[in-house]
């Protein structure tokens, strides 16, 4: 389920993210106390935490507030905007400290596993594309901090650009292949060791030459014993490991340090 940030009112969205005063209000009936748009964020995200993204709704996040739906448009325009926050409020618990001094390298790698970590405990994040940005101050934080990770690499602006791109993506495709082996078995009934086993032995019947057709392929799968999930992680560590060496190779190339 794929859905674009900042569908919502731009003027809006942007106040709530940026965390503007509320404008005035007309009428004579105010928000009942207990009410704010943080308490509605946070409760957002346990929704989709628990739930999923399809089961997010202002309906919803007012239930588990205890409050009517119509309760909260007064803090929060609608779902739109909502996602904006909830989005944002993801990214705002990366750290946001780097070991700098032990070098870009070291710094990338742990910005990759704290944004790694923080789309695996909000998988929903991962539905939401970055096609178009939140442009809240936690995103743009997170990429300010990977620039500051990769400074001293003194890349190239196109080379630095392709970088950036290149992790984020990474990160985003690596947890998000985790977070579906996590929940395939929940979602389809079916345990991951059951799936394999009924698809290889049927697979050896079908075509009891694979290993001589695809020898490539059989060895690569032989070497790989771990479970769905370790086995994601492995990759997630490996292939960060290769694309910094790609990183590294260009810094040596344009004499960087």
């Amino acid at each position: 389920m794929t859905v674009y940030a900042g569908q919502g009112d731009a003027h809006r969205s942007l106040a709530l993210l940026w965390g503007a005063p509320a404008e005035p209000r007309t009428g004579r009936s105010g928000p009942k106390p207990g009410l704010s748009v943080d308490a509605i964020v946070s409760a957002g995200i346990a929704v989709a935490d628990a739930e999923g993204m399809a089961a997010l709704s202002m309906r919803a996040v007012g239930e588990r507030l205890g409050r009517t739906a119509m309760a909260l448009y007064t803090y929060v325009p609608g779902k739109a905007e909502l996602l904006d926050l909830m989005h944002d409020r993801a990214l705002a618990e990366l750290p946001g400290e780097l070991p700098l001094l032990e070098g870009w390298r070291a710094a990338v790698e742990a910005w990759a596993g704290q944004l790694y970590a923080c789309y695996l405990r909000h998988p929903w994040a991962l539905g939401i594309s970055q096609a178009r940005p939140v442009l809240g101050p936690a995103e743009l934080a997170t990429m300010e901090s990977l620039l500051t990770a990769l400074r001293p690499a003194e890349l190239a602006p196109e080379r630095l650009r392709g970088a950036v791109a290149a992790l984020w993506q990474f990160v985003r495709g690596t947890a998000a292949t985790t977070a579906d082996a996590r929940g395939a078995a929940a979602a389809t009934g079916v345990a991951d060791e059951d799936w394999w086993n009924a698809r290889s032995a049927r697979l050896a019947e079908l075509a009891p030459d694979f290993p001589k057709r695809f020898p490539l392929l059989t060895a690569l799968q032989s070497a790989t014993g771990a479970a769905p999930e370790e086995s994601s992680r492995d990759g997630f560590r490996t292939g960060l490991a290769v694309l910094l060496d790609g990183i590294a190779a260009g810094v040596s190339v344009q004499g960087g340090p």
